[in-house]
């Protein structure tokens, strides 16, 4: 019965069913009062805060902040990871030379570096857009490392015998070959990238950012606010991830078109 329900629904409003579903049993819990917690506040609550928010520009002002640290972030980190995912890729000395130490400093948490960060670059925005660079970095020099390495050893081949040049062997044949390990990396990168943007503004020095907007709501008790806030980071999100998933589908058409060659 539930699954003829949901196939009735058109397939562009089938990612709506569980959220609106959300939405209802929100309203209901509190329309029926089966609970009383101060906790939790009405949607209309919600609503009427967001309206005030962005109204009055506090949260454009927060988004923009967190957007540019973030988009900062994650240009430095997943430029360095780029380049230095391909430099182990591409080479067995640079591997061994730098490989155990990448794959122990992966395995240190995010947060463990903190301490270190603060140190280096204080509590403000260079610290914030440190933490958010190396978020990013790992899961791009992971993905592009291994991308690279699983080249099929029959097209090199090929490229050999066909007397390529190193310059045209990385761009014709190895290049290719890793874009798809190489963009789920990127797009691996941008999810930490603003996961790590959230956790910054909220354990470091305050200052404009939907952290901030959410650490405020917590210390007066503006339930709505930060209610606003959760809801807020994770539509900043989605919109993200779907980008991302638009620039990696376009820019891996040809594969598609390459398959159908065959």
């Amino acid at each position: 019965m539930v699954a003829r329900l949901f196939q009735s629904v058109p397939r562009p409003l089938r990612g709506w069913v569980l959220p609106a579903l959300l939405l209802a049993l929100w309203w209901a819990v509190l329309h029926w009062q089966w609970t009383t917690s101060p906790l939790l506040v009405s949607p209309l609550q919600v609503w009427h805060k967001a309206v005030e928010l962005m109204s009055g520009g506090e949260a454009w002002r927060a988004l923009g902040a967190s957007l540019r640290r973030d988009l900062i972030g994650l240009a430095i980190g997943a430029s360095a990871g780029l380049l230095f995912g391909a430099a182990l890729g591409l080479s067995r000395w640079t591997e061994r030379l730098f490989g155990p130490s990448f794959h122990t400093l992966k395995q240190i948490s995010l947060f463990a570096w903190l301490p270190l960060i603060s140190l280096w670059f204080g509590l403000g925005d260079p610290a914030k857009v440190a933490l958010i660079a190396l978020a990013s970095f790992f899961p791009v020099v992971l993905n592009t490392f291994e991308g690279i390495r699983a080249t099929p050893p029959d097209l090199v081949e090929v490229a050999r015998v066909l007397r390529f040049s190193r310059a045209h062997l990385l761009t014709r044949v190895v290049l290719p070959a890793a874009a798809p390990a190489i963009f789920t990396g990127l797009h691996l990168g941008l999810i930490y990238a603003w996961l790590a943007t959230l956790g910054a503004e909220y354990l470091m020095v305050a200052g404009p950012g939907i952290g901030s907007l959410l650490v405020d709501g917590r210390d007066h008790f503006w339930m709505d606010q930060v209610l606003f806030g959760v809801i807020l980071v994770g539509l900043v999100g989605i919109t993200l991830n779907s980008l991302a998933a638009i620039v990696e589908r376009r820019a891996l058409a040809w594969r598609g078109r390459s398959a159908g060659l065959y």
